[in-house]
C-alpha cells in the first residue's frame, strides 16, 4: 500500500498543475460504484479529493452497472467521431457549457488548452455526467505533433476523465485505447500515469484485461532502451556514469513499480506466453543494466511473479541463474536477490531450484565461450547454495544433500577459476559453521575424502604455483584480507585464508571428538599432510602426534617407510614449517631409529642407508639453529654405530653445512699477515652480536666433537677422520670463527696419559692468562670499571701538564719512579668497547658432552721409540723401560680384547698451531691459542711424538718476540701488545721443559727471548720474564750462567717498576741458593744484587716522605710525582700489587735476599762489603737525621757475626761444671745490643762466655793462663784472702774477665759501659724466655698427597703412602729428623709421645727453618678418627700447604677448608699414572720427568709466585724450588696476616727488642749532669743520641772486647711506616756519623 500511495503521489507531482482560476465551491459528488473488478481487489483509498470521496467512504454505496450499456465497439466508435454522442453535460460550474464548446476542435489552440485546464477541474471537483463527452473533445490535444503545452493539458484532462469511477468497461477499453496509443516520447511519462490512474494503481484492468501485460511488457523494453541510451549520453556530456536526466530514471522507475502492481492484483490475466516475454524483457535488463536500482525492481517483478503467480517452467532455470548471479556479484541487491531466491525454493519450486543449482555446477559448457556468464552463474549458484546448506532442509527450505553437492563441486573444480575456487572453498567453509555448538548431522555423517579432494584443489592456486612449489605460509593465510582484493594475488591470499580456517576447524573437530569414534579421523590427517606448508602450529602438532600415536612410521607399519617420507616431507623437509614443528618431525622419525638400526640387515641391506639420508639428504643448506642441532645430535647418534661407508656419508652430510655457512656468510676477513698485523690495519674478529646465536658451522663441528668424543673408546679410524676434519676447521681462515673456536675447544684439551693414551682434559687450567686478555668475568669487570675511572680522572686533569718519567740506573738516587701505564699515542684509543667475545673463561659448557676423564684404550700420541726416534734424533729420553713398564700396566688394566693402538698425528696438529702462531688468523681464535696453548704444551706425553715440531714451535716464538711481528690485538679489545706478548712468553716457558731435546744454541736463545721483555717497551712483560728466568736458573743453568750479569743489569733498569719489586727480590733470593750460577762472579756483580735491594729498602722508606709530600703539594693543577705507583701496569693478571699494598714484605724480602747475597760472597771479600752495606743501610730523613730500623740492625748484628768465619751457632759446654773446674761464679751483663754471661771458675782462669745476639748465641771457653809468681815475688796485701790451702793460687772472679777484655778507662759516655745484671729470678726468667726465641726464623708448610681421583678431604688426609715420585719429591724436600726429644722448633708437631708421627722433613740453613706437616707420616686411625682431625688440625692451621696432586683431577682450592690456608702450592705430573702403575718399581728418572707446578692463593690474596701461573719443572729441580716457593708464600702469609692486628715480628727482631728491654730496665739512673733537656731547649732525642752515639764509639776499640758490643743499633726505638723500630740520630759530638760507628770493618 505505501508503494502505491508513493507511487500515486509521485505521479500527481510529476503532471503539471497549473494555478487553477477562481471557480465557485464545489458541489458533493454523487458516489459511484466501483467496477466489478475491484470486488476481489485490495480496497485502495481513491486519490482523488473533495465531499464526494469522503460520502463515497463514509457510504460505501455501489452503483450498478447500466443494463443497456454500450458494447466497447460502439463507444470507442464513439470517441473515435465515427457517430454523434450528445453533448448535455450535467453537474460542474455554470460556465461548463461555454467551457466545453471553447474545447471543441476548431476553436484556436490557446483556449482549447485554457478550456481544457479550467474542464479539468471542473471533472476533479463536480460529479459531472458525459465526461466520455469531455473526453472526446480533448483526446486530440495528446496527438504528437500538438505543442507541448497543448499536449499536457491534453494529457491532465484525459487523465482527469479516467479518473471518473462511473467510466463503463466499454469507456475504460476506449479510454486505454486513447491513452496507450501513439504519443511523443517525451510524453511517455504522461502516458503512463493516465494508464496507471485509468488501472487505478493495478487493481483495475476491466475492458483491458489482456491488453495490459503485453503492452506493459513493451513499454519496459523500450523504455530500458531509452533510458540506456540516456545514461549513455549522460556519461558523453561529463554526468556521472550511470546516471541519466530524472525523466528517464523516473519513467523507468514507475514502469517497473506499475508492473509490479499490475503483477501483484491483476496477473490472473495472463498467459505462460505473456509471463515468459515479461520474464525475458527483465532478465535481459537484469543483464545489461549498471545500475542496482534496476536490478531491484527487476527482482521485485520476479518476485511478483513467483508469488502472485508462476514462473513458465521453461523461464525457471534462467531466473534462477540471473538470481543467483546477482545475489554473488553485486552486494547492494544481495538481500533483495536472497529473498526472492528464497520464495522460490520455499514454494513447490524448491527442489527444482536446488537441480537447477546443482545442474548449474555439474553441467557447465567446456568451451571458453560465454566463460564470463559461466563463470558468473556457478558464483552465483555457489552463493546461493551456500546459504541453502546452511538451512538443512529448515524453515521450508528444501534440504541439499551433501554427497550431490560434493559431487557437483568436484566438478566444478575443472573450470579452474580462482574465484570459483574460492567460493567453493567458502562454501565448504561454511558447512562447518558450528549453530548451538554443533556442526551439521549432514555434514558430519558423510565421507569427507572427496570433500578434502575439492579443498585441494581448490586451493592449489593458493598454495602452489603450476610447477607445485609453494606460494603462501600460514602467516600469509591468518591475516585477513581486504574486502575489494580483485588481482591474483589478492585472490590466491583469500584462497589461503580460507584454507586456514577450514584447517583450523577441522583441527577443533579433531580435539574434540580426540577420545570419541570419529571414522573421519584418517581422511583429515591425509589432508593436513597434503597441506602441511599452511598448517598451523598445533595442527601440524596434532598431525604429528598422529603418526606418533599410532606408530605409523615404525617397521610394524606396512606403509612405514612411505609415512617416514610423508613426514619428514611435509614437516621436517618443508623450512617454511615453525622451528618447533620441525623439530617434533624429526623426533617422530629419530625416535625409530634404535629400532631401524636392529632390524636385521639381510630383510633389506639398504633400509639403513636410505633411513638416513632421508634425513640428512639436504641438511647442508639447513640454517635454523636449533633444527640443524637436533639433526647433528642424530647424526652423532648414527655414526657411533655406523659402518664406514654410512660413516663416511654422515660426515659429509653435515659438512657440506660448513661449505653452504662459508658460502653465505657476509663476515669473511682474510687470514691476516705479519705486515697486516703489526699496522693500525689488522684484521678484527668477525664478531658476533650478544644475542645472535651460532652459525650452522659451529653446530656442526660440536656433533663432530661428540662423535669424536663417544668414538674414542671404540673407534681409532672414525676419531682419526673426526680429527682431520676438527684440523680443518681450526686452520681454515674461511670458516666461521666460533666454529673455529669450537674446534679448538676440544683439540686443546687432548691431554696423554703417562701411557701415551690420549684423553680430553676436565680442565685446562688457562685462567690466569685468560684474565691477562679479559676473558674472565672478574678481570672484565675490574678492566671495565678501571677505564671508566680512569676515563673520569682523565676529564679532570686534562689541562694539566705530564710529567716525565726518567728511568735511572744510578744505585745512589733517593727514589723509587714508576711509568705512566697510560701512553700518551694509545692508551687513551685502548679503551674496551665491550665488544662481544665468542669465547670466556671458564666456559660453563666446553663440549656438547661431559668429560668423561677417562683414559682411551685406542687412540695414543705416539707409536713408541720407533717413532719417536724417527722423528726426533737427537732425543735423549730412555723410552725402552718406560714402554715395557707401560705394556706391563696395560696388560694388567685392559679387558682380554681389545682393537690395536692407533697414533693421533700430533705432528700436524702442532704444525697447524704454529703457523696460525706464526702467521696470525682472527683475533679470537689466536686469543684461544694464545691462552690454552700453554697448558697443553705441559704434557710432554701429548707431544713425545712431536718433538722436531715443537722445535720448531720454539723457534717461531723466539722469532715472533724477537721481532715484535706477532698479532696485535684489536683496539676494541683494549689490549696492548704486551698483553699478547706475554701469553707467547708463557708458551716458551712451558716450551723451556723440552729442553732436553734442544741444543745448546737454542737453550741460550731461550734464555737471551727472556732477557728481551726484562726492561723492553712491553713494560707488563717483565714479571713473567722474570719467573720464566727463575725456571730457567733451574732446568738451564748453563745458558742462564752465561747471561747471568746481563740479567741482573736489566733488572736494575727496571727496579724504578713497583710493581716487580717483588718478583726481582724472590728471583734473586732463588738465586742465591744456586751457587753454582754466579762462582765466577766479581765484587762489581756482587754489588749490583746488593744495590737492588737497597733501592727498594729507599723505596719503602721514602713512601711515607712522599705521601707527606704529595699532601703537602696537592692542588688541582700540581704536577704528579714521579714515584706514585701505576696500579694499571700493576699485574696482568689483575692481582693486587704487592709492592704497594704490603710493602713490609718488600722491605722483609730485601733483607732476606742481602743476608744469603752476603753469605754468598767468598770469606775473604765479606769485609769489603761492610762498609758499603752498612752505608746503605742507614737512611737520612729530609731534616737530615740518620735513622737505622730494626731489620737494619738485626741484619748488621748477622753480618758481623759472618763476616770473618764461617761458623754455625756455637752452644754452652754441658762440662763446664764445678765437678772438673771448682767453684765457678756468674754474672751478666748488657754490652751493645747483646747479653754477654760470664762463667768464672774461681781457680785455674777457666771462663765460659755467652753471647746472646739478636741473630745467634756464641760460647766462648776462655782461660787466662796465670805464670806462677816468681820466688822473690813479695806476697801483696790482699793476698791474704786468698784461700790457706791453696796459697800459691789465683782468685778471678767474673767481673774481671769483662773488664779486661773492654776498653780500657775512661770510658766517655754511659753508653759504652756494659750494664750489668742482677743475678735474680727476674733476669733467670728473662734470659729463659730470650733463649725461647730460636736464632732462625721458624715457618711450617703441610704437604697433602692426593691419590687417584680423590677429591673429598677425609679421602686425601687418610692416605698413609704415595706415589714413588712422591717420595722422591719428599726425600729431597728436606731431611727426615726424628720428633721426640727434638730440641728445635717443631711447629706443633709432638716431640714428647710421637702423636704426630715419628719423624717429620726439615729443612734450614743460616737463617731460616722449615718443618713440613707430611699427612701421610702422620699417624692415620680412622677407627678412633674417622675424620682425621687429627692431620686437620696441622693442615688447617699451616698458611701454606704443598699439594701433591696425583688424581688425575683439577684441584679446587676449597678442598680443605681453612680461615688460614692462604696459599696452596699444587703440584701435578704432566702425564697422569695410574694407581698401579705409580706403584710398579720403575728406574726413576727425574730429569725427565716433569711437573706441572702453580700457585693457588685465596681470593684476594696478591700474587707473589713465579709460578702463579703455571710452570713445568723436572722431578730433578722439583724439591729446590717448591722448597723456595713454600719458603716465600710462608714470608709474606705472616706479613700478610698482621696487617689488620700490627706487623710479624721476626725472632730476630724479638731478641733485638728483648736485649733493649732489659738495657732500659737496668740502665743506670740519670745523673744531675746527665739529664735530659728542658723542653725547647734542644732536640728531643738529643740525649738519646748521645747514649747512642756513645754506645757505637766502643766499636772503635783497638781490643778484643769488639766481639762483646753490637754496635748494630742504638736502644732507642721510634715507630715508623712500617711499624718497625727505628734509631734517629743526630749530629755527634765527635763529628763521626752513624755509618762510620757501623763500619766495624774499619778496625776489625
Amino acid at each position: 500500500m505505501a508503494e502505491e500511495t508513493f507511487l500515486g503521489r509521485l505521479a500527481n507531482h510529476l503532471l503539471p498543475q497549473p494555478v487553477p482560476p477562481v471557480r465557485p465551491a464545489p458541489k458533493t459528488r454523487a458516489s459511484m460504484s466501483p467496477s466489478s473488478g475491484d470486488v476481489a481487489q485490495t480496497p485502495e483509498p481513491k486519490s482523488t479529493g473533495g465531499l464526494a470521496s469522503v460520502f463515497k467512504v463514509l457510504t460505501g454505496n455501489r452503483s450498478s452497472r447500466s443494463p443497456n450499456a454500450q458494447s466497447p465497439a460502439s463507444i470507442a466508435q464513439q470517441l473515435t467521431g465515427v457517430s454523434g454522442l450528445s453533448s448535455t453535460i450535467y453537474g460542474g460550474p455554470a460556465n461548463l457549457e461555454q467551457l466545453y464548446d471553447q474545447l471543441k476542435a476548431g476553436n484556436p489552440l490557446p483556449r482549447r488548452i485554457a478550456a481544457a485546464e479550467a474542464i479539468r477541474h471542473a471533472v476533479q471537483d463536480y460529479p459531472l455526467k458525459g465526461i466520455t463527452s469531455i473526453f472526446k473533445e480533448g483526446k486530440d490535444l495528446i496527438e504528437p505533433e500538438k505543442p507541448p503545452d497543448a499536449r499536457a493539458a491534453g494529457f491532465q484532462l484525459l487523465t482527469a476523465c479516467v479518473q471518473n469511477v462511473s467510466s463503463t468497461d466499454p469507456e475504460r477499453l476506449a479510454y486505454f485505447q486513447v491513452l496507450t496509443g501513439p504519443t511523443n516520447p517525451e510524453d511517455f511519462h504522461l502516458q503512463l500515469a493516465a494508464l496507471v490512474d485509468l488501472a487505478k494503481h493495478g487493481k483495475d484492468l476491466t475492458g483491458f484485461h489482456y491488453q495490459a501485460i503485453p503492452l506493459l511488457t513493451s513499454w519496459l523494453e523500450k523504455c530500458f532502451k531509452a533510458t540506456a541510451t540516456a545514461r549513455s549520453k549522460a556519461g558523453r556530456h561529463g554526468r556521472p556514469k550511470g546516471k541519466s536526466p530524472l525523466g528517464e530514471e523516473t519513467n523507468l522507475s514507475l514502469l517497473f513499480a506499475f508492473i509490479v502492481d499490475v503483477i501483484k492484483f491483476s496477473f490472473y490475466a495472463s498467459s505462460e506466453d505473456v509471463a515468459g516475454e515479461l520474464i525475458d524483457v527483465v532478465l535481459y535488463i537484469c543483464l545489461h543494466t549498471p545500475l542496482s536500482n534496476d536490478l531491484k525492481a527487476c527482482i521485485n517483478v520476479i518476485d511478483a511473479i513467483s508469488t502472485y503467480g508462476e514462473i513458465p517452467g521453461d523461464k525457471l532455470p534462467e531466473c534462477v541463474k540471473v538470481l543467483c548471479s546477482i545475489h554473488c556479484l553485486v552486494g547492494e541487491v544481495q538481500p533483495e536477490a536472497w529473498r526472492s531466491i528464497s520464495n522460490l525454493c520455499r514454494s513447490h519450486n524448491g527442489q527444482t531450484t536446488v537441480r537447477i543449482l546443482l545442474d548449474i555446477l555439474r553441467d557447465h559448457p567446456d568451451g571458453r565461450e560465454n566463460m564470463k556468464q559461466t563463470i558468473r552463474e556457478i558464483r552465483g549458484a555457489l552463493s546461493v547454495l551456500e546459504k541453502l546448506f546452511a538451512k538443512d532442509g529448515e524453515d521450508g527450505y528444501p534440504l541439499v544433500p551433501f554427497t550431490l553437492l560434493i559431487q557437483a563441486l568436484m566438478n566444478v573444480t575443472a573450470v579452474e577459476h580462482a574465484k570459483v575456487d574460492a567460493d567453493v572453498l567458502k562454501l565448504i567453509l561454511s558447512m562447518f559453521q558450528e549453530i548451538d555448538h554443533e556442526i551439521n548431522k549432514n555434514v558430519m555423517d558423510e565421507d569427507w575424502s572427496l570433500m578434502f579432494d575439492v579443498i585441494l584443489k581448490c586451493s592449489q592456486r593458493a598454495i602452489e604455483t603450476p610447477d607445485g612449489h609453494a606460494i603462501a605460509n600460514t602467516s600469509r593465510m591468518a591475516k585477513p584480507s581486504a574486502k575489494d582484493d580483485t588481482n591474483e594475488h589478492n585472490i590466491a591470499t583469500g584462497l589461503a585464508q580460507t584454507l586456514y580456517s577450514l584447517i583450523t576447524r577441522i583441527e577443533k573437530l579433531l580435539v574434540r571428538f580426540s577420545g570419541d569414534e570419529f571414522f573421519q579421523r584418517a581422511d583429515c590427517i591425509k589432508f593436513f599432510v597434503r597441506t602441511h606448508a599452511y598448517l598451523p602450529k598445533t595442527c601440524a602438532k596434532l598431525v604429528i602426534d598422529y603418526f606418533i600415536e599410532y606408530r605409523c612410521c615404525y617397521p610394524s607399519d606396512l606403509d612405514w617407510i612411505e609415512n617416514v617420507k610423508i613426514i619428514l616431507n611435509a614437516f621436517f623437509a618443508d623450512r617454511s614449517q615453525p622451528t618447533d614443528i620441525r623439530l617434533h618431525a624429526l623426533k617422530a622419525v629419530t625416535d625409530v631409529f634404535k629400532v631401524v638400526e636392529m632390524m636385521d640387515e639381510r630383510d633389506d641391506p639398504d633400509v639403513l642407508q636410505m633411513f638416513v639420508t632421508s634425513i640428512l639428504d639436504d641438511i647442508g643448506d639447513e640454517k635454523d639453529i636449533a633444527v640443524l642441532e637436533e639433526a647433528v645430535a642424530f647424526s652423532v647418534a648414527v655414526a657411533q654405530n655406523a659402518d664406514d661407508t654410512l660413516f663416511d656419508y654422515v660426515i659429509g652430510a653435515i659438512r657440506a653445512s660448513i661449505a653452504s655457512d662459508r658460502l653465505q656468510s657476509p663476515l669473511q676477513s682474510p687470514p691476516p699477515t705479519r705486515q697486516g698485523s703489526v699496522n693500525s690495519g689488522r684484521p678484527s674478529s668477525t664478531t658476533v652480536p650478544t644475542n645472535t646465536v651460532q652459525t650452522p658451522s659451529n653446530v656442526v663441528i660440536k656433533g663432530l666433537v661428540q662423535m669424536f668424543m663417544r668414538a674414542m673408546d671404540n673407534s681409532s679410524s672414525k676419531c682419526l677422520r673426526i680429527f682431520d676434519e676438527l684440523l680443518t676447521i681450526a686452520k681454515s681462515h674461511h670458516c666461521e670463527t666460533d666454529a673455529r673456536i669450537s674446534a679448538c675447544k676440544m683439540l686443546f684439551r687432548l691431554r696423554a696419559d703417562w701411557g701415551n693414551r690420549i684423553f680430553l682434559a676436565l680442565s685446562t687450567e688457562s685462567e690466569g692468562l685468560a684474565a691477562s686478555l679479559y676473558r674472565t668475568s672478574g678481570a672484565l669487570a675490574k678492566k671495565q670499571a678501571m677505564d671508566e675511572a680512569n676515563q673520569h680522572r682523565s676529564s679532570r686533569t686534562d689541562d694539566t701538564g705530564s710529567s716525565r718519567v726518567a728511568r735511572s740506573t744510578s744505585f745512589g738516587q733517593g727514589y723509587l719512579t714508576t711509568r705512566h701505564a697510560i701512553r700518551a699515542a694509545s692508551g687513551a684509543n685502548r679503551a674496551p668497547q665491550r665488544n662481544h667475545h665468542m669465547w670466556m673463561y671458564p666456559d660453563p659448557d666446553p663440549l656438547p658432552e661431559e668429560i668423561s676423564g677417562r683414559r682411551n684404550s685406542l687412540l695414543i700420541s705416539f707409536n713408541g721409540p720407533e717413532e719417536e726416534q724417527t722423528k726426533s734424533g737427537d732425543s735423549k729420553i730412555s723410552t725402552e723401560s718406560s714402554t715395557e713398564q707401560t705394556a706391563e700396566v696395560e696388560s694388567a688394566e685392559a679387558p682380554p680384547t681389545r682393537a690395536k693402538h692407533t697414533s693421533v698425528n700430533i705432528s700436524t696438529y702442532l704444525e697447524t698451531t704454529t703457523r696460525l702462531l706464526q702467521n696470525g688468523c682472527d683475533w679470537e681464535v689466536y686469543s684461544f691459542i694464545l691462552v690454552h696453548l700453554p697448558s697443553q704444551l705441559t704434557n710432554q706425553a701429548f707431544f713425545r711424538g712431536a718433538i722436531p715440531q715443537i722445535k720448531t714451535l720454539r723457534e717461531v716464538v723466539c722469532d715472533l718476540i724477537k721481532n715484535n711481528n706477532f698479532l696485535e690485538p684489536p683496539l676494541s679489545s683494549g689490549l696492548r701488545k704486551s698483553d699478547v706478548a706475554i701469553c707467547l712468553f708463557q708458551i716458551l716457558n712451558m716450551l723451556l721443559s723440552y729442553h732436553h731435546h734442544f741444543s745448546k744454541t737454542d737453550q741460550d736463545d731461550i734464555v737471551r727471548t727472556f732477557l728481551q721483555g726484562i726492561g723492553s717497551t712491553w713494560e707488563r712483560t717483565a714479571k713473567s720474564c722474570i719467573h720464566a728466568l727463575s725456571i730457567c736458573s733451574h732446568e738451564i743453568p748453563g745458558s742462564t750462567s752465561k747471561a747471568l750479569v746481563t740479567i741482573l743489569q736489566k733488572m736494575s733498569t727496571i727496579i724504578t717498576q713497583s710493581h716487580v719489586a717483588v718478583h726481582i727480590l724472590e728471583y734473586l733470593a732463588c738465586l742465591a741458593r744456586m751457587p753454582d750460577l754466579y762462582v765466577n762472579f766479581r765484587e762489581e756483580e756482587y754489588r749490583i744484587v746488593f744495590a737492588i735491594c737497597f733501592r727498594y729498602l729507599q723505596y719503602v722508606r721514602d713512601q711515607p716522605t712522599k705521601e707527606v709530600h704529595q699532601n703537602r703539594n696537592s692542588h688541582p693543577h700540581a704536577r704528579p710525582s714521579a714515584a706514585i705507583v701505576d696500579n694499571s701496569i700493576s699485574e696482568s693478571n689483575f692481582q693486587p700489587n704487592t709492592s704497594d699494598d704490603l710493602p713490609e714484605y718488600v722491605h722483609s724480602l730485601a733483607y732476606h735476599v742481602i743476608i744469603f747475597w752476603f753469605l754468598s760472597l767468598r770469606l775473604t771479600d765479606r769485609g769489603g762489603q761492610v762498609s758499603w752495606i752498612a752505608k746503605n743501610l742507614v737512611s737520612t730523613d729530609i731534616y737530615g737525621k740518620e735513622k737505622i730500623d730494626e731489620q737494619a740492625q738485626v741484619t748488621l748484628d748477622f753480618i758481623q757475626r759472618v763476616a770473618y768465619a764461617d761458623v754455625d751457632e756455637s752452644a754452652a759446654d754441658p762440662t763446664f761444671t764445678t765437678d772438673r773446674f771448682g767453684e765457678i761464679l756468674k754474672k751478666r751483663w748488657i754490652v751493645g745490643q747483646s747479653i754477654v754471661t760470664v762463667e768464672q771458675a774461681t781457680r785455674g782462669g777457666w771462663a765460659q762466655i755467652t753471647k746472646r745476639q739478636p741473630s745467634g748465641t756464641s760460647c766462648y771457653i776462655i782461660r787466662e793462663k796465670f805464670n806462677r809468681p816468681p820466688p822473690h815475688q813479695s806476697q801483696h796485701p790482699t793476698d791474704a784472702i786468698r784461700d790457706v790451702r791453696h796459697s800459691d793460687a789465683n782468685v778471678v772472679l767474673p767481673s774481671h774477665l769483662l773488664l779486661q777484655l773492654s776498653a780500657s778507662i775512661p770510658q766517655v759516655g754511659e753508653s759504652v759501659r756494659p750494664i750489668a745484671l742482677p743475678m735474680d729470678a727476674i733476669v733467670d726468667r728473662a734470659i729463659k724466655s730470650f733463649d725461647r726465641n730460636f736464632t732462625v726464623d721458624g715457618h711450617k708448610v703441610g704437604v697433602v698427597y692426593i691419590g687417584e681421583n680423590q677429591t673429598q678431604e677425609v679421602d686425601i688426609l687418610a692416605n698413609m703412602t704415595g706415589s714413588t715420585d712422591y717420595t722422591y719429591f719428599l726425600s729431597r724436600l728436606g731431611t727426615l729428623t726424628k720428633l721426640q726429644g727434638a730440641k728445635f722448633n717443631t711447629q706443633g708437631l709432638d716431640r714428647v709421645s710421637n702423636t704426630d708421627g715419628e719423624y717429620a722433613f726439615c729443612w734450614r740453613d743460616r737463617v731460616t727453618e722449615i718443618v713440613f706437616h707430611v699427612t701421610t707420616q702422620m699417624p692415620t686411625n680412622l677407627a678412633n678418627d674417622p675424620q682425621c682431625i687429627g692431620k686437620k688440625r696441622h693442615i688447617g692451621n699451616d698458611y701454606v700447604n704443598i699439594i701433591f696432586n696425583n688424581s688425575g683431577l683439577p684441584f679446587r682450592f676449597d678442598t680443605f677448608p681453612s680461615e688460614f690456608n692462604y696459599v696452596n702450592i699444587v703440584i701435578t705430573p704432566e702425564s697422569q699414572a695410574s694407581f698401579l702403575a705409580m706403584r710398579l718399581p720403575s728406574d726413576l728418572d727425574a730429569n725427565n720427568a716433569f711437573y706441572k707446578v702453580q700457585v693457588m692463593s685465596k681470593p684476594g690474596f696478591p700474587e707473589i709466585s713465579p709460578a702463579a701461573e703455571t710452570k713445568i719443572m723436572s722431578l730433578s729441580a722439583l724439591p729446590g724450588f717448591i722448597r723456595l716457593l713454600a719458603l716465600n708464600a710462608s714470608v709474606f702469609s705472616l706479613v700478610w696476616a698482621n696487617t689488620e692486628g700490627g706487623e710479624h715480628i721476626s725472632s730476630w727482631r724479638n731478641r733485638l727488642r728483648e736485649v733493649n728491654r732489659l738495657r732500659e730496665k737496668y740502665r743506670p739512673k740519670p745523673t744531675a749532669s746527665n739529664r735530659p733537656s728542658p723542653p725547647g731547649t734542644s732536640n728531643g732525642v738529643a740525649q738519646e743520641s748521645r747514649n747512642v752515639r756513645d754506645s757505637i764509639n766502643s766499636l772503635r776499640r783497638s781490643s778484643v772486647a769488639n766481639f762483646l758490643t753490637n754496635a748494630s743499633e742504638s736502644s732507642s726505638q721510634r715507630s715508623s711506616v712500617l711499624s718497625t723500630a727505628e734509631t734517629e740520630v743526630g749530629p755527634g759530638t765527635t763529628g763521626e756519623s752513624i755509618v762510620d760507628s757501623l763500619d766495624f770493618s774499619r778496625w776489625a
